[in-house]
């Protein structure tokens, strides 16, 4: 009864949320990433005046291992930056979404290179196990311990708590949300949430429109309503307001309510879809805004 229930979701409420036992729309077919030379689907792909000069690029894989697991897996990550700054700088930790593997957000992670003046910010990026040439299967747990560390990275590298700026789109916001609100081996000055869910919950109930708990058609536990309530550093909320995915009112704006930390600051985004976020803001105002918010004016 339940698979049957599953597919009848999976197939009937795709145009709306694509769902599946754990929400990952991973693919770890790739040989090597490509960067600026890959030619499949992307959000939007940003003029030659964004390029990244290659000494500035830098890729390596990181061990990662829950509590539960018998040895590690290795993830793999890059950092937009010079690694001798790293104990001076400004960085950016980037939690990619559901998609693919690092390759589609790539982009994204150049525009945040580019934010305030170029490469003012350092910013790593990573795939999450089982997304691209990141080893093993995505798991929840999985995914909070490739983010703890590539914290543990920047930690051996020279970062500071002050100097670290967590960055969440989509996916992503879980282990951003969690890494914030329960802080280990770094304890991020603020957080960046771009088009979060709400919860598992939430995210059932939008694509069913059935009255059953989100343990029915999902293992996730994610809930950000709830840990967004333990954030105190400063949060800065961005989500379309036609975003088909999730929903900025059942979702972001529950999210956003919930914070009671020092500051908070939300840019809706008219027009733009769950992808759409930095084009239809604009690339210049997008950026503008990125640096306001982690310089604190």
């Amino acid at each position: 009864m339940k698979t049957i229930l599953y597919f009848v979701l999976l197939f009937g409420f795709s145009s709306c949320l694509k769902l599946d036992s754990n929400l990952y729309n991973n693919d770890n077919t790739i040989k090597e990433y490509l960067l600026d030379n890959y030619t499949g689907e992307q959000d939007f792909i940003l003029d030659d005046s964004y390029t990244i000069p290659s000494t500035l690029i830098h890729r390596f894989s990181l061990a990662s291992q829950t509590t539960e697991e018998t040895s590690p897996f290795n993830i793999q990550a890059i950092y937009i930056g010079d690694l001798n700054r790293i104990n001076t700088d400004t960085v950016i930790l980037y939690c990619h979404g559901n998609k693919w593997h690092m390759d589609f957000y790539w982009q994204r992670a150049k525009l945040l290179a580019h934010t305030g003046s170029k490469n003012r910010f350092g910013v790593l990026m990573f795939d999450y196990r089982g997304f691209g040439l990141s080893e093993g299967e995505p798991t929840e747990e999985g995914m909070y311990a490739d983010t703890k560390a590539c914290l543990e990275w920047l930690k051996s590298k020279g970062l500071s708590d002050e100097r670290l700026v967590m960055y969440g789109f989509s996916l992503g916001s879980a282990p951003a949300c969690e890494l914030t609100a329960s802080p280990g081996v770094l304890k991020p000055e603020r957080i960046i949430l771009e088009a979060p869910f709400g919860s598992a919950e939430v995210m059932v109930q939008d694509a069913s429109q059935l009255n059953m708990p989100a343990a029915y058609f999902t293992d996730l536990k994610i809930d950000n309503a709830e840990e967004i309530k333990k954030v105190n550093q400063p949060f800065l909320w961005i989500h379309g307001l036609n975003d088909l995915f999730l929903n900025y009112k059942t979702h972001g704006e529950v999210v956003y309510k919930n914070y009671k930390g020092v500051f908070a600051r939300k840019h809706m985004v008219d027009g733009a879809d769950h992808g759409e976020v930095p084009e239809k803001m604009g690339f210049e105002t997008y950026r503008k805004n990125m640096e306001l918010f982690i310089t604190g004016n």
